[in-house]
């Protein structure tokens, strides 16, 4: 497993009883996690001190409990990069800690390449990669569903100094976005993609990972250049393995282009229990 390290706005304090206890700079929040299935001895008094809990509720979805001066917005800091965050529905607040590991590892492909390498990031929500590889150098398209999760974007690029960079925001589906690229004849040196497990498209279209990755991964891999440098597919959706993974982007990416691929999960450590949380797959082609 790969664990953030160095995200000091960020701490995973406590993991128990199916809650986190986070540290997101200075605001304390309890939200669920489904994960975390064991129950042990409450030491941090910030379990009793938080400044929101996220309950769910019996018929779906929840609510955020604020109990002390919780800001509308706020702002944490990794390495270079800055993040705008808030409450928000479904117990998340716009990002995703864990990612840290894939930031850092995309900064340092783009770094190593020493040329501009162009970067397509799918299903891109509120930009953390994205901010990240123009961060690197890169120049990027960010493509997302939500017109909301791209403007969220484009205000962690301004926090982030990186808002004059080469860079395109579209509000796109993302498989019709490809198959038009693909159209077009472009392609891309890097290719980002973050699918949902589950969701509704605009006219009602049901999205269900398990039945259509492989068309994505098919379609989007030919949008890969012939320098083409890495290829990152997270996956939070529990009933792909691991394996399954690796073994679908080695058919439908990776091909004969040569190069590495693994899969590992991401997690973050948890500072009281001296263990790690995992938080999702990804999946990595590399040159």
């Amino acid at each position: 497993m790969r664990t953030v390290e160095g995200f000091k706005d960020y701490e995973l304090i406590d993991a128990d009883s199916g809650e986190r206890l986070e540290r997101w700079g200075d605001v304390i929040l309890i939200r669920p996690d489904p994960q975390i299935i064991w129950s042990g001895k409450r030491s941090d008094n910030r379990w009793n001190t938080a400044n929101a809990i996220y309950h769910r509720s019996n018929s779906g979805g929840g609510y955020w409990e604020k109990l002390k001066n919780v800001p509308d917005v706020w702002s944490v800091s990794y390495n270079e990069l800055t993040f705008r965050l808030k409450p928000m529905g479904f117990k998340h607040t716009g990002l995703f800690p864990e990612q840290a590991v894939n930031w850092s590892l995309a900064d340092e492909l783009i770094k190593k390449a020493d040329r501009e390498i162009s970067v397509l990031n799918l299903f891109a929500y509120t930009g953390g990669a994205t901010v990240a590889c123009l961060k690197a150098g890169a120049k990027v398209t960010h493509v997302d569903a939500s017109k909301g999760m791209v403007q969220w974007a484009k205000e962690n690029a301004v926090a982030s100094g990186v808002a004059d960079k080469n860079v395109r925001w579209l509000v796109d589906d993302c498989m019709k976005f490809v198959k038009r690229e693909l159209r077009r004849g472009n392609t891309y040196d890097a290719i980002i993609m973050d699918p949902p497990s589950y969701g509704r498209g605009p006219g009602g279209e049901v999205w269900k990972l398990e039945q259509q990755l492989g068309e994505l991964l098919s379609e989007t891999g030919k949008l890969l250049s012939k320098d083409a440098i890495f290829f990152f597919l997270n996956s939070y959706t529990g009933g792909l393995s691991p394996t399954i993974l690796n073994y679908m982007v080695k058919r439908y990416v990776a091909g004969d282009r040569g190069g590495e691929i693994f899969t590992d999960e991401i997690g973050l450590y948890v500072t009281d229990k001296g263990i790690s949380l995992p938080c999702g797959n990804t999946t990595v082609w590399k040159r």
